[in-house]
Order: C-alpha cells, then sequence, then structure tokens
C-alpha cells in the first residue's frame, strides 16, 4: 500500500480524488493501493528543556545555557493532535512507500520529516513536489515523484534553522527577563522578533527626537506651469532672499526644451512580500490577511504556491501560458487582445535562473466562484492583473523636461505623459489607491521668454514616518544594507532578516502581548516595546 501524508485534510482531499483514494476512513481516505492522510501543520515540535533535564525547568543563571547534547521532538500536547499521529503512525508502519505531499517548502519539509521520523517510518519515501493543487497539477507531480533524499539539505536547512532558532530563544529569553524584567513579565528574544522591534523602536526613537529644521524654496510659475529651482533647498533665508531679488521683475526665459519617448514594463510578477506589501499600500489588508487570503486561494485551486520568494516563471511554463489566459474568463475582456497571436515571452518574467523551488505566484487559469471573502476577491484579482498585464506590450511615455532662467538664477520641470496605455488598460478599472498622476506638460519653444510669478516659501524638515506593515516588511528585507561589517551585509544581501512567515509571527506576537499596536495602518509602538 502507497501511503500519501498531505500537510492539511483539504490538500490530501484533493490528492484522494486524483489517485482514486475515494473510500473516507477515520483520519484517511483509501482506495486503489493508496491511503491518503494529513497532519495540521506542525505535528511535531523540539522538545522543551524541562523534557531533556528536570532542572531546566527552572528559569535561573546558574542553568544556563541550556545546550542539550541531541536534539530530539516530541508531539503537541494536544489530543486531536495525538489522535491523527496516531493515525499516520499505524498507516505509515504497514505501507510498502511513503509519499511525502507536504507543503513544497523549506518548512514543510520539516513538518513532514518530523511527523515521519517519530512514526519511524522505515520504507521507501518518495517526495510529492508542486506548484498548485490543480487536477492536472497533481497528477504530473505523481507522475515524477521524487526520492526524498533529493531534499534532505533543504530539511537539513530547515532543521538548523529551529534549533538555532531554540538556542537562541530559549536562553537569551531567560538571560534577559531573569536580569531585566519586572516581576511576571517575560522579555521574549528571537532571531526574527528582536530586529524587528530593533528597526520599530529605532524608527520611533528617530521621531521623537526629530529636531526641525527650517529651509527655504524657490519656485515660479511661467504659463501656468511650476518651475523649481536647480539649486534645490536655501539653507539659509537669507541666500534665498538674495536669488528671489534678482528675478523679481525679470523675463523667464526657457532655455531648453525635450521630449523623448520610453517605455515602461509591466510590474513584475509576484513573490509573498511584494503582494503583502502591495495590497496592505492599495487596500490596507494586513501581512498575515494577505497570506491568509492568498493561502486560502492556493488551497481552492485558483492560484500557485503562495509563499515564494521570487518574482520569475521558468521557462517550462511558457507553454502553459494562453491556456491559463483562457481559462480567466472573468477577464476574457482583458485577454481577448492577447489571443490569436504569440503570446510576449520577456526575460523579465521568464528566467531558469532567477527560479529555485517554486516560480512567482499566478493563478492557476481556473474560474474563481462568487463565494470567495471579501479579502480573497481582492487578492485574486490583485493577482490576476497581474499576471495578465505581463504579456501586454511595455507601455509608451514621453518625459519631458523644460529647462529655464531668470537672469543667472536656473530652473527646471520635468513630467511624463502615456503615449499609449498597452499594459495600463489592464488596471483601468481597479479600485483602491491610486498612483500619482501623470504630470503632461505643454509645448514650450526654446527662446521664448515673458513674465512669471517667483514664489519663496520657508518649510520645515519632516521626522521619518512611522512604519507601515509594507514599509516594514520592505525595510526587513532590506535590513543587512544597515549592517556594517562587509561579510555579513553581503550574506544577508539575499535573505534580510528573516524569512516571511516567522515575520509575520513576529508581528502577531507584538500585537499579542502589546509590544505596538496597528494604528489605522501604522505600526506604533507602546512603552512596554
Amino acid at each position: 500500500m502507497r501511503v500519501c501524508i498531505a500537510e492539511k485534510p483539504s490538500v490530501a482531499g484533493e490528492i484522494a480524488k486524483v489517485v482514486g483514494a475515494t473510500n473516507r476512513k477515520d483520519g484517511y481516505y483509501e482506495g486503489n493501493n493508496y491511503q491518503v492522510t494529513w497532519t495540521f501543520g506542525h505535528l511535531c515540535t523540539l522538545k522543551e528543556p524541562h523534557d531533556y533535564l528536570p532542572e531546566w525547568k527552572r528559569w535561573s543563571l546558574g542553568t544556563l545555557p541550556v545546550i542539550p547534547s541531541q536534539f530530539g521532538i516530541k508531539l503537541i500536547g494536544n489530543k486531536g493532535v495525538e489522535k491523527q499521529f496516531e493515525v499516520i503512525k499505524k498507516l505509515v508502519q504497514s505501507a510498502t512507500e511513503v509519499i511525502n505531499c507536504g507543503d513544497a517548502g523549506q518548512e514543510g519539509e520539516v513538518i513532514q520529516r518530523w511527523v515521519l521520523q517519530k512514526a519511524g517510518c522505515n520504507v521507501p519515501l518518495k517526495r510529492l513536489w508542486i506548484s498548485s493543487l490543480t487536477e492536472e497539477a497533481i497528477r504530473e507531480g505523481f507522475e515524477k515523484l521524487y526520492d526524498n533524499d533529493k531534499f534532505n539539505l533543504l530539511y537539513a536547512a530547515g532543521s538548523s534553522r529551529a534549533i538555532g532558532d531554540w538556542l537562541l530563544g530559549i536562553n537569551a529569553t531567560r538571560l534577559y527577563t531573569i536580569k531585566y524584567s519586572q516581576p511576571g513579565t517575560v522579555l521574549s528574544i528571537g532571531r526574527v522578533q528582536t530586529p524587528t522591534l530593533a528597526l520599530i523602536v529605532n524608527r520611533y526613537l528617530e521621531i521623537e527626537n526629530f529636531v526641525p529644521q527650517p529651509y527655504w524654496e524657490l519656485k515660479t510659475v511661467y504659463k501656468d506651469v511650476t518651475f523649481n529651482s536647480t539649486q534645490g533647498k536655501f539653507s539659509s533665508k537669507e541666500e534665498g532672499s538674495t536669488a528671489l531679488e534678482k528675478i523679481k521683475d525679470k523675463p523667464f526665459e526657457i532655455t531648453d526644451f525635450s521630449r523623448k519617448p520610453g517605455k515602461e514594463a509591466p510590474p513584475r510578477l509576484f513573490d509573498l512580500t511584494s503582494l503583502q506589501v502591495e495590497c496592505n499600500k492599495k487596500f490596507g489588508l494586513s501581512a498575515d490577511e494577505t497570506l491568509k487570503g492568498i493561502q486560502s486561494l492556493y488551497e481552492k485551486k485558483l492560484t500557485t504556491y503562495p509563499r515564494v520568494d521570487t518574482t520569475y516563471l521558468s521557462n517550462d511554463i511558457y507553454p502553459k501560458i494562453e491556456g491559463t489566459l483562457k481559462g480567466l474568463k472573468q477577464y476574457s475582456e482583458l485577454i481577448a487582445p492577447l489571443l490569436g497571436k504569440k503570446i510576449r515571452k520577456s526575460k523579465k518574467v521568464f528566467d531558469d535562473k532567477k527560479v529555485t523551488d517554486h516560480h512567482a505566484i499566478i493563478p492557476t487559469g481556473m474560474t474563481a466562484p462568487e463565494s470567495l471573502s471579501r479579502d480573497e476577491k481582492i487578492i485574486y484579482d490583485t493577482v490576476t492583473r497581474r499576471f495578465i498585464a505581463n504579456f501586454y506590450p511595455d507601455c509608451e511615455i514621453s518625459t519631458t523636461t523644460i529647462l529655464g532662467k531668470v537672469e543667472d538664477v536656473n530652473f527646471k520641470t520635468s513630467g511624463k505623459q502615456v503615449l499609449k496605455d498597452n499594459w495600463r488598460v489592464v488596471y483601468k478599472t481597479v479600485a483602491g489607491k491610486k498612483d500619482t498622476e501623470d504630470k503632461i506638460l505643454p509645448e514650450f519653444v526654446k527662446g521664448e521668454s515673458g513674465p512669471h510669478e517667483p514664489d519663496f516659501q520657508e518649510k520645515e524638515t519632516q521626522p521619518p514616518k512611522y512604519y507601515t506593515e509594507a514599509t516594514l516588511l520592505r525595510a526587513m528585507e532590506m535590513a543587512g544594507k544597515q549592517v556594517d561589517d562587509e561579510e555579513l551585509r553581503e550574506l544577508m544581501k539575499e535573505n534580510g532578516i528573516g524569512r516571511l512567515l516567522h515575520v509575520l509571527i513576529s508581528l502577531k506576537h507584538f500585537l499579542n502581548v502589546s509590544i505596538f499596536i496597528r494604528c489605522v495602518k501604522t505600526c506604533c509602538l507602546l512603552l512596554w516595546g
């Protein structure tokens, strides 16, 4: 009997349909020489300190550091978990082959391996590795199952990360709590949560300690167009006033006028971070709400695997693009111009070198039901329009730059005009916060001159803004830029502070323990933080 172990009951149900395991049993499906069972995410976890030595249960400086000679795992203490594990253990021990059908990623690999290890699996082990839950994708996955040993390094990486987090979390949390906390409170320390909190605290302190500095700007209006002084901001009023006196009652002259044609490529396909940023910025969804929504869409077979860190597709996806587009019936008006001719293939979309475990998040081509929740509809529409836009031609634009002067004081203005929408038509009817409108400038002739209206204003420098979830996610992704050590900075270049799942766990933890509050869209620090 071949035993398949999925990470969730819903995924197990989809796999069971494909392999013909149609008889529902208690905790698994059976049929056609298959048994398909499931976990509930993490059934197992690393042992706690007191599981190794009783004296490690007490929090004291004398027991630190807590470092087991060998790490072990245990079942999570929950009756439902224990019951399902016994089902898995029984099936695995009587199987001729086990197929690991967990989420195709580092976290999914660790979850399944720990369960299989605890269940005493000693039969041949295969790996199902798929990027969507459509029937076609599952069938293709079963036709090319991998030996699970191929993913040993992935498991080693995930397991090492879990052990590293345990060592840091247990020891540092106990140390800081014992030395610095108030009675009855815990100072939680973690690989991701602590630097995340540091970003928020540092931004808070920047804002609190910010001292506004005055500066002055010189502008002038000629033929209803505002020109800015090329000198930029004046640090003293006297310097700016001198320039203002020079240009008063003197004619403004156009010294150069140029329009340059250009092109704008569609915005890149989504990875998880960029999708969360977009949904937070445009629709006010939290990072956690976006993750839950896109995970649900994946499980409903409407989008591909969501926990990805690439914005590219592999070349083997290209032959399927036309079929995927045709399946998006709700977007037929947008898709019609793309069909009947060769589908565009851009290096900014298809690049095997930029794809590792999974490709960017895209729709599967299945029709979305009306029963989707509001958040799911927003997220699905966001992903689908981005996908469609990437097969339209580049937007054609014209960039205008105008230079002028009054006496020896130089001015400049610039603007952009869309000449041909192309991919932009995909976003014409989208709700949500709009991008800045294009600044369209009229025609000017080099050498022309005339009266103008100068304007000299005093302003103040502004403090940095509080983080929104969108800007915090980006800051964490780019955190390596703030590291002084060159070697560490290079190591962090591709990874930031942590994987997005752990970032989200940190944000939820801060909210739960009142480290900060979410003020509308911003992350506002509380005194305890």
